[in-house]
């Protein structure tokens, strides 16, 4: 009976110490995704002291794990349930709007006004590069000549720089610009075409016109624009962004419209 009981009492043990492995392990987890969120937002006092915690737990969790590699296998399948998660809700909310405010500066709002022709404003989706006179005379040749737009017609430039991919949400700032004579509204977003969708709204919902936005196809492999777009937050544009705008306004005649060519 008493090496029956001994027996029990080193299971309960191993159980016990492989458990605290694995809650170690989570934790050391933890600790290390505050500290690079601090390095992330330049707190450096932040960093230090969730460095010196990160470092007590990694050190404990490597000595609990030579002594009990069980607790592994417990917090590899916790932390993979909660990356799994978070990729599934990821994913289902993708083609939300994602902007919790969309604020255009006065600027912005004056060249908005110039550009409006018959109720209609015609905005030009731009991936900035040189941002230029250069960049933006063959894009306005560019989109003309894809859309048959007449050279009288008063273009918009919309341009979105990637921000952070890692946020899900966040406020839009968007500021106009002249360049040599070119009309051109900038926004930084964790996403190109839901930061796009949510300005069009914006646009028809302020300025009271319908926005036309214009886009030029992607070329590639679909399956790697649609990872690029939930990790990175690019991806093909047109498309999404037209899906974006379908779930956001149901009613066709109030949609702003996507052109693609």
């Amino acid at each position: 009976m008493a090496q029956r009981e001994n027996i029990f009492d080193a299971d309960v043990d191993a159980q016990g110490g492989a458990y605290a492995t694995g809650v170690l392990v989570l934790m050391f987890a933890s600790a290390l995704a505050v500290t690079l969120a601090a390095r992330k937002r330049g707190r450096r006092g932040s960093v230090i002291a969730f460095g010196v915690i990160t470092a007590v737990f990694a050190y404990t969790t490597i000595a609990n794990v030579i002594e009990r590699p069980d607790g592994v296998k417990i917090a590899s399948f916790f932390i993979g349930a909660i990356i799994a998660t978070s990729l599934a809700s990821r994913v289902g909310r993708s083609l939300e709007l994602r902007a919790t405010e969309v604020r255009l500066d006065d600027t912005a709002r004056r060249l908005v006004d110039e550009t409006v022709r018959d109720g209609v404003v015609r905005i030009v989706a731009n991936e900035p590069d040189a941002c230029d006179e250069r960049e933006y005379r063959e894009k306005d040749r560019e989109e003309r000549d894809n859309h048959h737009l007449d050279d009288a017609e008063p273009l918009l430039f919309l341009e979105i720089t990637v921000t952070d991919a890692s946020e899900f949400e966040s406020a839009l700032e968007v500021r106009g610009h002249r360049v040599a004579g070119y009309r051109v509204l900038r926004v930084g977003s964790p996403s190109i075409a839901n930061a796009v969708a949510a300005v069009l709204l914006d646009i028809r919902d302020e300025q009271g016109v319908m926005p036309h936005v214009y886009f030029r196809w992607t070329e590639g492999n679909p399956f790697k624009f649609l990872v690029s777009y939930l990790v990175s937050g690019g991806g093909d544009v047109a498309p999404l962004t037209r899906e974006v705008l379908r779930r956001a306004e149901p009613d066709p005649r109030r949609r702003p419209l996507v052109h693609v060519g």
